[in-house]
């Protein structure tokens, strides 16, 4: 994106994460003011930054958070499967008030970080597109599965565009042989988010994000407007991936595209 086109003030929620502080760096070139926010301590503003604690479940805060705002990226929120009491503040409030913010201050671009465990439950193996049945593998899944649904909504209702993006496992390598296949590389997860800013007339856009592995789970050919070409790929790492013991082929976690996740809880939390 060229300095002109520059994003003038870019809302990164979750920033303290570790795709946030990823998207805190790369997303700079791509906006005159980047707002950082988060719950959890983060580094101080430089050059170019804005710096804004903020717990997404109240309300009031995350209105005064978009306040000003051209677009948002929001990446905030739990991100693991985690009791659904805990999921339901930052994930399942946080991004009703990300939306309710952006509608009431005129932000006509929201980038959210969805998840591939939206689909958790299709097995290994299947290929599916944006338009495949959702298939939430726990409480994680369900709460993405949710803000999908009211991406959509504020698009029908309000006119905001979003682009849902469906994110694999974004780690600077893949750990198993689950993530040669869902793996996204930092350098691919930034061009997903730039053009899933910049690409005009996106509507409401459901995207997997995943780099150009060898293996394929999932079909970006209805998002194809988004001109997301990924450069990466996760083949230089399968000799060491491979070199691990083979999995229990009758384990959830092999069985499923959700893997690990479609075993977590069930959490007493009485």
């Amino acid at each position: 994106m060229a300095p002109e086109t520059r994003i003038p003030r870019l809302l990164l929620t979750g920033a303290a994460g570790g795709l946030g502080q990823v998207l805190r760096s790369s997303l700079k070139p791509h906006a005159t003011i980047l707002r950082a926010s988060d719950i959890a301590p983060m580094a101080p503003a430089a050059a170019g930054e804005e710096v804004v604690p903020c717990n997404l479940a109240d309300k009031a805060a995350v209105d005064a958070l978009v306040a000003g705002c051209d677009a948002i990226v929001h990446l905030g929120g739990v991100s693991v499967e985690r009791p659904f009491e805990e999921v339901l503040e930052g994930n399942i409030r946080g991004v009703f008030h990300i939306y309710e913010g952006a509608r009431r201050h005129g932000v006509k671009r929201v980038v959210f970080a969805s998840s591939n465990h939206v689909v958790g439950f299709h097995r290994q193996g299947e290929v599916l597109d944006n338009g495949c049945a959702r298939r939430p593998d726990g409480y994680y899944g369900i709460s993405k599965s949710f803000g999908e649904d009211m991406a959509q909504f504020y698009f029908d209702r309000h006119g905001i565009e979003s682009v849902s993006i469906r994110i694999g496992s974004s780690f600077p390598e893949p750990r198993d042989r689950r993530m040669l296949v869902t793996w996204l590389s930092y350098r691919d997860l930034t061009h997903l988010v730039v053009q899933s800013l910049t690409t005009p007339g996106v509507g409401h856009t459901v995207v997997y994000g995943m780099s150009a592995n060898r293996d394929i789970w999932w079909d970006n050919r209805h998002a194809a407007h988004l001109g997301f070409s990924p450069l990466d790929t996760s083949e230089a790492f399968r000799p060491k991936v491979e070199a691990q013991p083979l999995p229990d082929p009758a384990d959830p976690a092999t069985l499923f595209q959700g893997g690990g996740f479609v075993k977590a809880g069930p959490f007493e939390t009485l």
